[in-house]
């Protein structure tokens, strides 16, 4: 297995949005291709025609291109070893479920779904909830073991309606290695005797994933926890054909914030994060909010999702896709499920916006102000990005924060005004404002001297003058470095809102009086 070309598969079902934790299982198959210079392959499994879902399909492709995780081959993307979506391969798969009955590997069963309820219902009855189909109550069902052969040809030529199920042995011992938890070993009297084909001609999962992955020879199959119980199963199928399997890597969960259980739609909507990598609307015209539309960037969403379950082995916590790639190895993969940290996204997303230049954040920003028909800002947009960008984990951070840059100043913090607007302010405002006037070299600097020398003359401390002349330029009472706002609101801005600033203010508080 060492000597063959690395072929690994994400394969999801099209039946509704790709959870995060669908994305990561993508994005670990991605990077354990590219580690070993093998191909990162994509496959639709849509068996189960009854849960398909219109647009699914378009979906993970976009999602999956968002993500900078696009598949060497697949559905959307060509290849040689096609076609990538299940429903499309389903002539391939009876000769594979005719073989293991020629082998007496499976079985022909005719039990309707009522029979079967019934059987269920009875057995419930006995005390026995959990009742299988297997190798103790397969002797009392309608199949080709419990049937004559005359019978069983004479059900098939009328066309009776039936299922191949895998005839599990009793009393054996299936064990593998996956490369995450070690050995498992799984004795056959716990399985039951799964459908391998429905009555409807198309396989089920079982059979069509062990099939297809032979048929594009994946070489590792790296899929999620939820599939571990199923690996016993899909190895004796391997064997069973005489195939060589191949190596298992089964990851864990993504966990809810808070709690135990699984990251849902429900823990994202309560706690107000996106559990989505795009928006996506469902039958209902509801809108699942996504992490593109929420404003991250790709490249922290990747990095967000690789810490679910990876670590590097040291305190590194920033990685390009590329460096991931570098030093991706499912040995440090974890075997417990991984807390997911809203906060913790924001802050790789923050990191991220901190490492881009202020041209494409400038660029970024006017994409988002054309998008949302928004006031466009009468400034320089990348000095504006360049001052905000350290306060700010989102684009929209920018805008919002930023509102003093993209509009008139319309009102004032209350608690700023209240606080520290004295009897006296107006009239040292108003001597300031003169002083500002007379600046002819309108840069931070030389605005933070002149402002300094002001107070040292009035000998006035910077916490009683400060917050006033950033409330008049920007009606806030907190922010970035006040003289770098009033270099980018230039001189006669400046000059401007002060003027209307103290006029305002003033007929504010004769109002209070």
């Amino acid at each position: 297995m060492s000597e063959k070309k690395v072929r690994v598969r994400f394969a999801p079902s099209p039946t509704g949005p790709l959870h995060v934790g669908g994305v990561r299982t993508a994005l670990y198959n991605y990077l354990f291709a590219k580690h070993h210079g093998g191909q990162f392959i994509l496959r639709l499994e849509d068996t189960d025609q009854t849960r398909f879902v219109p647009g699914a399909e378009e979906y993970i492709i976009e999602s999956l291109k968002w993500a900078g995780i696009s598949p060497d081959e697949g559905q959307g993307f060509g290849g040689e070893y096609g076609p990538y979506k299940q429903s499309e391969r389903k002539a391939m798969y009876k000769p594979y479920a005719d073989q293991l009955i020629a082998d007496g590997k499976a079985y022909y069963a005719f039990d309707t779904p009522e029979e079967l309820d019934q059987m269920r219902e009875n057995a419930k009855q006995m005390g026995m909830p959990n009742w299988q189909y297997n190798s103790i109550t397969r002797s009392n069902m309608k199949n080709s073991l419990s049937l004559s052969a005359e019978e069983v040809e004479e059900r098939l030529k009328k066309g009776d309606p039936y299922v191949i199920r895998i005839k599990m042995p009793r009393d054996l011992d299936i064990k593998f290695e996956d490369t995450i938890r070690g050995w498992v070993s799984v004795n056959t009297n716990n399985l039951d005797d799964k459908v391998l084909f429905k009555s409807d001609g198309m396989p089920t999962y079982h059979l069509a994933n062990i099939v297809d992955d032979r048929l594009m020879e994946i070489t590792h199959v790296i899929r999620g926890e939820e599939w571990l119980p199923s690996a016993p199963l899909h190895v004796f199928l391997y064997d069973a054909f005489g195939w060589e399997a191949p190596k298992f890597a089964h990851l864990p969960l993504i966990l809810k914030p808070d709690g135990p259980g699984k990251l849902s739609k429900r823990d994202g909507d309560r706690l107000g994060f996106p559990v989505f990598p795009l928006n996506w609307t469902n039958s209902d015209g509801e809108i699942y909010s996504g992490y593109k539309e929420s404003g991250y960037f790709p490249d922290a969403f990747v990095n967000i999702l690789a810490f679910l379950g990876w670590n590097p082995g040291d305190e590194r916590e920033l990685f390009t896709l590329e460096e991931l790639s570098t030093e991706f190895k499912l040995e440090r993969v974890g075997k417990s499920g991984a807390k997911f940290d809203p906060d913790k996204a924001k802050w790789y997303n923050q990191q991220y916006l901190r490492k881009r230049s202020a041209k494409e954040l400038a660029d970024l920003l006017q994409t988002y102000i054309g998008e949302n028909n928004l006031k466009t800002s009468p400034f320089e947009l990348e000095p504006v990005c360049e001052l905000m960008k350290e306060r700010a984990t989102f684009i929209k951070d920018i805008y919002e924060d930023g509102h003093y840059f993209f509009g008139e100043v319309d009102k004032y913090d209350e608690k700023t005004l209240s606080k520290k607007w004295k009897e006296n302010t107006s009239a040292l405002m108003s001597e300031w404002l003169e002083i500002l006037k007379n600046i002819s070299s309108f840069k931070a600097d030389s605005v933070e001297t002149e402002f300094k020398d002001f107070i040292t003359k009035k000998e006035l401390g910077l916490g009683g003058v400060l917050p006033n002349f950033r409330l008049l330029l920007t009606g806030v009472g907190s922010g970035p470095s006040l003289f770098s706002i009033a270099e980018i609101l230039g001189k006669d801005e400046c000059i401007k809102r002060m003027e209307l600033g103290i006029e305002k203010i003033n007929e504010l508080k004769s109002q209070e009086a």
